[in-house]
């Protein structure tokens, strides 16, 4: 019989066991994007984010807990798929290292979070839109799970999940700005990179998907026709990131040097996967990907405040 002392010091490692399995560190795509659309937003009124530590700080608590319950979501939704699924099969729940109450426990726990943490935003400064919005975050972010039982375009959702995250943070900021271009251009770039690069992705699934009845991009059109899509995907992103970069006086020189290297970056991630079957997919999609993401969230940073 497991005692209590047992069972609290299981807590922690059942912890670090949910963290790499929802894989913690991928919360470096969404991050930078946020923290830049709240300086952009605090700029418009002549302010720096980081003179306002309470804002800063709960932007990073709301992004941490709206990925977690997103990715615990996920875990929940997909455990008997992932059972079936070699790459997936040694995940925490179908390999019996969490159970499905647990992760469950989890999910509720970091969702009243959340929405406590958005709350936060009324009490310091009057502004009820992330309190009134975060419902709608939630099961926005919940719905991505689902996708790939009903249509192919579950990467473009996917996209869409994380391309919010610029979007709520300037309205934490000042609600106002959300009328302004240059947050939406932000937004289309984060959904057209994330759906590229998740096709991409997707591609290691190909086979499983379609024995299974999934949605996806790769199990619809094929490898060379995704690959394809995904091209196209990142030249509208490197679009949205052109007319972001035009649309505010708060970027300019600095940022315009990450425009470029993006492109490089992103030429190269393509050139990776040409031929999926080399096992490069895994290094396009995280390390590329999050130095595309930290680069443009640091130079943009670094550009706003120069600007105010």
């Amino acid at each position: 019989m497991t005692t209590a002392a047992e069972q609290s010091e299981n807590k922690p490692s059942k912890l670090l066991t949910l963290a790499s399995d929802i894989k913690l560190s991928h919360s470096v795509f969404a991050l930078p994007f946020a923290v830049l659309g709240a300086y952009l937003a605090a700029a418009s009124q002549g302010q720096l984010l980081h003179h306002d530590w309470q804002s800063a700080l709960l932007i990073v608590l709301c992004m941490f807990f709206a990925r977690t319950v997103a990715m615990t979501i996920n875990r929940l939704a997909d455990h008997k798929i992932d059972q079936q699924n070699p790459r997936t099969k040694g995940r925490a729940i179908p390999s019996g290292r969490l159970s499905f109450g647990y992760v469950l426990a989890v999910t509720i726990v970091c969702s009243l979070c959340f929405v406590t943490s958005a709350s936060g935003f009324w009490f310091l400064h009057g502004n009820m839109w992330p309190l009134l919005l975060s419902p709608v975050v939630l099961l926005w972010l919940s719905a991505y799970s689902f996708m790939k039982r009903f249509t192919a375009l579950c990467h473009i959702f996917l996209g869409s999940a994380l391309a919010i995250s610029p979007l709520a943070a300037g309205i934490a900021i000042a609600p106002e700005y959300i009328k302004e271009p240059t947050l939406w251009y932000l937004a289309g770039m984060v959904l057209c990179w994330v759906a590229g690069f998740d096709v991409i992705y997707a591609l290691q699934d190909e086979e499983p998907d379609i024995e299974h009845g999934l949605h996806s991009i790769p199990s619809t059109f094929g490898t060379k026709k995704s690959l394809w899509i995904s091209r196209i995907l990142h030249v509208l992103c490197m679009t949205c990131l052109f007319l972001f970069w035009k649309s505010t006086d708060h970027l300019n020189l600095i940022f315009s040097f990450g425009i470029g290297i993006v492109a490089l970056l992103l030429i190269i991630e393509h050139l990776l996967v040409r031929d999926p079957d080399t096992g490069k997919i895994n290094m396009a999609f995280f390390t590329v990907n999050g130095v595309i993401s930290l680069l443009l969230g640091v130079l943009g940073i670094v550009d706003v405040i120069r600007s105010v």
